[in-house]
Order: structure tokens, then sequence, then C-alpha cells
């Protein structure tokens, strides 16, 4: 008789596609199509389809691993012995510097449920204010942007299927097409029914072919291209100036800055020519429906949070936010990059979207957690910052991680893995024995999504459960059941619930009047719904549930007068600009069957695993001497990278791009910082480019 068929999602990206997930055989699993959830309607990539591939995986880590203090070697422990030295380590370490000589680092692929336990875990029983997540790498200054500008931070203010009835679609600095497969459906059908699609990319990507218009400026140059567009707009009257006067402030300050991006200086600054320009601008003037979606590209920048208010700065300009069909969003990249920000990994945060800084956040989060508001710690270092500052950077002596792999992931890797050696603890939640987990002390091996029970927050806003289709290995624990029994043995008195629907339910209440309020939402209503759409807060005994919010900003933005924002930006360009040592841009991104660091992805036999490669241009490679599948080395300031060529007309003649998916891209990019997201500029930086000497090893 075959096993019953669980309906799920997927573990990969944001769009959180709903799947089926059967057992299959006596460890392995069977992938199927869930046509009745609305996000994907059935449709899967190939990371989908083969998300089954790490169970029974050799590869799977079943067994806490420790450090031999005379081997150096990692060996296998209980869980008791395992979880006894961590804690009685972690109490050291506290009581010898104090108790921010401990950090935690989380994940945006961690259910709600476990970065909201995290955050209080690591506020509450270990009284740090050192915790952040990867997720500052994802969208982070997209998320500052859209707090200026509009008072509340969602990836997209609606349904992704609004894309396909969209007159206009900008998308900045996104490869929907590989990046998330399924939504680029979507694209086809707003193309089929007459709407045009804008593609603004340094590489000619599988998005891009689907374009109408394909903008190809230098890397880093979205932000002035962006100026030039708000310069044309004034100029030819297409600024919705009813709009504008209702509904907005600050757009006479926007008009002067933009009033020097002439079409010349956007062409020297970006290398789009003055034609192309008007090209867009004359898309958009003549568009009654016009949505501006941003990605990585646009947003892994230094300025990546002046760069999206620019663009943000152009939906308002033509009045778009707000109205159906049309508007700014964010293309978020985590499975739960959303989620995983609004309820207390963030340095910044608390549940609920709350600020911890705000004495009224403190004490109704603390009201919840059963603790004083002044036992609450205040704000800690953003993501780069806490690594760069562990061990003998002068900052904390320990590190937890949970869903996250900072030696592959981290800009200026060498850099951080230094920081993460010379810590005097590292301990590592992983399903396998990731590049980082291989440095750790103590490796606690955790369950996966098909063998637990979560929610996640897609890139809608929408939020959704993951359900346990299989019971996980022998000797696998959550990683809700590795926090709880930390806490006990860190004598906390708060609870540490390990039933999932427990602690949603305490997310509810702790998020209830924040931004993100999610106290309306259980695990019933997610399921008869197909996910509920944040904020929906709870009513009265006796009133109908709220409904959700599949759309925002429909009658006011989320300010205190309810008018949008407009935000100056300025433009200062890459911080790091080519020069004749090292004379090209170095751009970084994802390729089709592979995901983030690739600890899941590598290991799973069905997705091609190549490795690294570096593509550049015919003219380029002629330069250089290069050939097409022979290796070259790509030398930054902080390191090099050999790899095999990839020549392709579809890239600038002035840029390489190389995947992150491996050791070795990180280790060039990067740390400078956004001033406001804290997002380090992984997308641009000088490098060189030369074809190693035949003696080279």
């Amino acid at each position: 008789m075959p096993t019953p068929a669980t309906p799920t999602h997927c573990p990969y990206c944001s769009l959180q596609c709903g799947m089926t997930v059967a057992r299959a055989g006596r460890v392995g699993v069977e992938i199927g199509t869930w046509n009745e959830f609305p996000v994907n309607a059935g449709a899967l990539c190939r990371k989908g389809w083969t998300a089954g591939g790490l169970r029974g995986s050799r590869e799977r880590l079943t067994t806490p691993l420790v450090r031999d203090p005379d081997t150096g070697e990692l060996r296998a422990a209980d869980w008791d012995e395992a979880l006894d030295l961590v804690a009685a380590r972690l109490r050291a370490l506290q009581e010898a510097h104090g108790r921010d000589a401990v950090a935690v680092f989380g994940g945006g692929g961690l259910t709600n449920e476990k970065a909201y336990l995290l955050g209080k875990f690591a506020r509450v029983a270990l009284g740090t204010s050192q915790i952040d997540y990867n997720g500052r790498w994802c969208m982070s200054s997209a998320a500052s942007a859209a707090n200026l500008a509009f008072g509340i931070d969602r990836g997209l203010p609606f349904p992704l299927a609004d894309v396909e009835d969209a007159d206009v679609v900008v998308l900045v600095g996104s490869n929907l097409a590989e990046t998330m497969p399924p939504a680029a459906r979507h694209l086809d059908r707003l193309r089929e029914r007459g709407g045009r699609v804008v593609v603004v990319d340094p590489r000619r990507t599988p998005t891009a072919e689907r374009a109408d218009l394909f903008l190809q400026p230098v890397p880093g140059g979205d932000l002035a291209l962006a100026l030039g567009v708000l310069h044309l707009l004034d100029a030819r009257g297409a600024v919705d100036e009813v709009y504008v006067a209702t509904r907005t402030t600050g757009f006479d300050d926007v008009r002067r800055a933009a009033a020097a991006w002439w079409p010349e200086r956007v062409e020297r600054a970006t290398g789009i020519a003055a034609d192309e320009l008007h090209a867009l601008v004359d898309l958009l003037a003549g568009a009654a429906r016009v949505m501006v979606l941003t990605a990585r590209g646009a947003e892994q920048h230094a300025q990546g949070t002046a760069t999206v208010l620019a663009w943000i700065d152009v939906a308002l300009a033509l009045g778009m936010p707000g109205r159906p069909y049309a508007g700014y969003g964010c293309l978020t990249g985590q499975g739960n990059g959303q989620g995983g920000r609004e309820h207390g990994q963030k340095a910044d945060q608390l549940p609920g979207y709350r600020m911890i800084d705000d004495p009224a956040a403190r004490a109704h989060v603390a009201r919840v957690w059963g603790v004083p508001p002044e036992n609450l710690p205040g704000k800690g270092r953003s993501a780069y910052e806490l690594l760069e500052s562990l061990g003998d950077g002068g900052g904390p002596r320990a590190l937890l991680v949970h869903g996250s792999n900072p030696v592959v992931s981290a800009p200026n890797a060498t850099r951080i893995t230094r920081r993460l050696e010379s810590l005097d603890l590292l301990v590592v939640c992983d399903l396998v024995l990731s590049e980082t987990a291989a440095l750790a002390d103590v490796v606690l091996p955790v369950t996966q999504w098909a063998e637990e029970t979560g929610t996640m927050t897609n890139l809608e806003g929408r939020v959704v459960l993951r359900r346990q289709a299989v019971a996980p290995p022998e000797g696998v624990r959550s990683d809700l059941d590795v926090i709880a029994g930390l806490a006990s043995r860190l004598g906390s008195s708060a609870g540490f619930p390990t039933d999932p629907e427990e602690v949603f339910a305490e997310l509810g209440r702790a998020s209830a009047g924040g931004r993100a309020d999610y106290s309306g939402i259980s695990y019933a209503r997610i399921v008869a719904e197909h996910g509920v759409f944040w904020p929906c807060p709870s009513t009265p005994e006796g009133q109908a549930p709220h409904p959700g919010t599949p759309r925002l900003f429909a009658d006011s933005f989320a300010t205190p007068d309810g008018r949008a924002r407009f935000v100056v930006p300025e433009y200062v360009g890459p911080a790091e600009e080519p020069d004749p040592s090292y004379p090209v841009h170095l751009t970084t991104g994802r390729v089709l069957a592979q995901y983030q660091s690739g600890a899941q992805t590598r290991r799973i036999r069905e997705l091609a695993d190549d490795g690294p490669f570096v593509e550049l241009h015919p003219t380029l490679a002629d330069r250089i001497g290069a050939a097409d599948g022979r290796p070259v080395v790509v030398r930054t300031r902080r390191g090099e990278l050999r790899a095999p060529a990839r020549v392709v007309a579809t890239i600038r003649p002035d840029t390489v791009f190389v995947p992150f998916h491996w050791v070795g891209a990180n280790r060039l990019t990067n740390d400078a910082l956004d001033p406001v997201s804290r997002m380090p500029e992984f997308k641009v930086c000088a490098a060189q480019v030369l074809v190693p000497s035949s003696g080279r090893p």
C-alpha cells in the first residue's frame, strides 16, 4: 500500500512552492505536485524535484560530533555529552568575559518558530546582544529602503500573481528565470496579454531573454540609472502630480536631485546609451500600471539602500504604490528571508518587527517572555560586523551557528574564516558537515525540511506551513530541541517549548500589535486558506477573524501621516572602482542548479556540480589569451580564485561573473557596508583576470 503524500513546501527559495512528499523505500522520499497551492500551481524547478536527495545520504549527520582536544579531530558523542559541554563552556566564557562573550548567528532558511525561539534564547537564556543572521546579506537594503519610504517592510506588498496584470514590469538585478523558475511564468503571461518586461542586469541572463527591453549597465550603475529615469519623467511632465501631492511627501528635494542626472551623465556613469534610457522612460510614461521589482543585483551594494530608494522614487513619481497591479516590490531570496527577520534574529529587532531600542516594544515582548524589560540586552552588531569581531577581533569568544555557512557565504571570506578559527568555542547545527561545521568544536545534527513542522513566510508575506512528512533519522534532533536543551542547562526560567505549534502561538502573542502582526494566524487557518498574509491581527472573541492583508497601501502607508516618503538618494558609486592594477568589475550571483552556499544542493547527485567558473566576454578573453574551458585566475585585493573560463557574449566586456555556491568566490568580494542596512557589497569590486603560467599548479 503506498504511503500517503503530505502537502508541504520546497526547502529552498522564497517562493516556498507547494509540493507533496511521500516516503519511498526505507529512507527515501518521493516529491509530487500540489496543484492547489496558488503560488506555483504544481510547478517546480529542478532543485524542488530533487529536494529529497539528502535523505539517506552518506554525508547526512546523525550523531553529535565533539572535537577531541588531544587529536584535534571530531569524534562521535551522545547528545547529553555534547549539550553539557556546550553549556558549561558558554557559562564559563560569560562568567569570565561578560554576557556578550557569546554570540548567535542564525539563518534565513530557519522556520519562523526557530527564528523566534533563537532570538528569545539569545536575549533571555544567554542575555547577549550579539545576534544576527545571514538574511542581513539577502534583502536588508530593500528592507531598510521600504521602511524609510513606506513605514513597513514586506518583500512584495501584493501577491506574486499580480505581476501578470501589470502593463510594464521592470526587473532590476533579478535573474528570475534561474533563481525562481516557477515565477517566470508570470512574465510570460504578462507578455501574452500585451504587457512589457524590462530587465536591468550586467549579464544577458535567461530572464533578459524574456525582456522587451534589456539594459546592461556596469555593475553598481542601477542608482544612477534610476536617477536618470526620474530626470526624464519630470522633464516630460510624466510625474503623477496629483498622487505626489496627496499621497507622498518630499518630492521637491528628489526633483532637485534628479535634475542633475541628464541622459549623457547617466550614460557616462552606467554605460547605458541615452537612447536606451529614453526607450525605458517611453515605456514607463505611457503605462497605466507599472511594477518595479528589485533583487540582489541592485541591493547587495554599499549603496544598496540608496539604490532601492531611487527605484521606489521612480514608482512613487509614477503614482504606482497602492494601485492595483502596480507599485514596488522586492524579490526576496532565501526561503524565510522575510519571516526570518521579523521575529528577532536581527541585532536591532524583536518579534513582530519591533525595534529593540523602543521602550514600548521591549515592555511588550518582555511581558510575553516573563522577564523584566531592563533585562533584555540592547542592539548588537550586524552580521558582517559580528563575524569580523569574533575571537581575536576583540568581540565574542564563542559563536552558535544555526542554518548558515559563513565560510562560503561571507564577504572577504578568508578574513571571516580566520575569525572563526580564533574562537574559544564554535558550535554549528547543520544537516551535513559544511565548510563551517568542519571548523567547529561541536557539531549538532538537526532535522531538515521534510522531517519537521514549522511555518515560513514567503516573498509575498504569505505565512505557509511546512508539514512533517517523514520521521528524522535516529539520533537527529530539531533546532527547537537544541535551543530548549541548552536553555535548560543554562538555568533559564523562561519557557522554551519544543512543539512548533506551541512556539507559533507564543510568536503570535509576541508579535501582536507590531508591524508584522501574526496574532490572528493559526496552523488551522494556514492549512484551510493555503497561507495567510500578514499583518493579520487577532480580533475580539465573537468577531470575525481578520482576513489577512494580501495587498498593502491601498488607502494609506504605514507612516505616522499615512503618506509615502520620497527620499533623496545620493550617488557615490561603488566602494571600489577598477584601476590599472585591477581593471575589470567582478560581480557574483547564482546558477540554476545550486542554492546559496551549496551545502545541500552540492550533495544532491541529480544536480549539476561542475564547481565554480569565471564568465567573461570574448573581447576580454582575447585580450588576456583565455580560452573557453581553460583555467583563468581572478584576483582582487582580498584573494584569488582559479577556475575554468566560460567565454560568452552575454556579459559586459568590462565585467566578469563568478557564482558564489562554492568556496572561493567570496574570498574575492568586498566587505564595504551600506551605512543604513549594513549590507556588504557582494555585487561589485575591482578585479584582474589572467591566464596562469604553465608551470603553476
